[in-house]
């Protein structure tokens, strides 16, 4: 595409989104699959950002401009982060620690999808007895809460933002439920990227993030959100299997019951500080998918814990 195309592209796109009720399915239909080669699908959206109208640029501002070039890369037939199958097909093939002490893989488990019968909500403190009254005795369980799942407790507006009226619903994560104070542990080893306190009511409370690499120098990160005071500082090396925080309680932890929210990241997109999404658009699954791969990839649990 000449420069003279891309611009005219950009323009075309710009005026597309300016009356766009949902700006991530105007892209969606604005860009086609084959038009642009990689290079021009992460040059477009600054492109797109200069021709814009003051109103869409302010609205286009108080958005994640990675996410929105990683938009622009699935539309045009690319992947939404180039270096994604690079990253899963390391961690199919790395040792990895347990994330949690006692091991996971030795201990009771039950699955905790969202719609169980009978189940408080997450932020209900209902919810603790509940889980305590599944276990046998003094013995540890595990409670797991599902990659993918749509929630129903992320409808509310703070799970929506300028790009229109979908949520980010779609969990990115998966959800480790134990007492708070068990210990928290790193399952690869590297550096401390972010810790973090995000202290808005349902958000992560105590928050790490570590960044790792892979054989050939390729960055990507495993958060850990929910926790109690963190053990490790910003910058610091960290060896697999070093504790790195134990569990939050309520009142450090976003207001959940306890549990562990663990996730990997292969692309920051544009976030700089110690957060970043742990819910996706339903609608734009593919790209979620493929910026947080299944958590599982790293943990590597039977799939019978996460089904009833």
């Amino acid at each position: 595409m000449t420069p003279d195309q891309m611009t005219e592209l950009a323009r075309s796109l710009a005026t597309g989104l300016d009356a766009a009720d949902d700006l991530h399915h105007a892209i969606l239909a604005g860009v086609t699959e084959g038009t642009l080669s990689d290079r021009e699908a992460d040059a477009l959206f600054p492109k797109v950002r200069a021709e814009a109208s003051t109103a869409l640029a302010a609205r286009l501002d108080q958005l994640d401009a990675g996410f929105l070039t990683a938009v622009i890369r699935h539309a045009a037939g690319h992947a939404p982060v180039p270096t994604a199958a690079t990253i899963q097909s390391h961690l199919r093939q790395t040792d990895v620690a347990p994330v949690m002490t006692p091991d996971p893989q030795d201990t009771p488990a039950t699955a905790l999808p969202s719609d169980r019968a009978g189940m408080p909500a997450f932020s209900d403190r209902a919810f603790d007895p509940w889980f305590a009254a599944l276990r046998t005795g003094d013995d540890m369980l595990y409670g797991y809460g599902l990659y993918g799942e749509k929630r129903r407790v992320y409808q509310a507006d703070q799970y929506r933002d300028a790009s229109g009226p979908e949520p980010r619903a779609r969990h990115l994560g998966i959800d480790i439920f134990a007492p708070a104070g068990t210990p928290v542990t790193a399952p690869l080893s590297g550096r401390v990227h972010r810790v973090a306190y995000n202290a808005d009511p349902l958000d992560y409370g105590h928050t790490v993030i570590l960044e790792h690499k892979t054989e050939d120098g390729t960055p990507f990160w495993t958060l850990y959100g929910h926790l109690g005071q963190p053990l490790v500082a910003e910058g610091a090396a960290v060896n697999a299997g070093q504790s790195i925080a134990p569990l939050g309680d309520w009142h450090e932890n976003g207001g959940w019951a306890p549990h562990l929210h663990f996730q990997i990241i292969t692309s920051l997109l544009a976030q700089t500080d110690g957060n970043f999404f742990g819910v996706g658009h339903d609608s734009l699954w593919p790209v979620w998918a493929e910026i947080s791969p299944d958590p599982n990839l790293i943990l590597r649990l039977p799939e019978t814990v996460f089904t009833l």
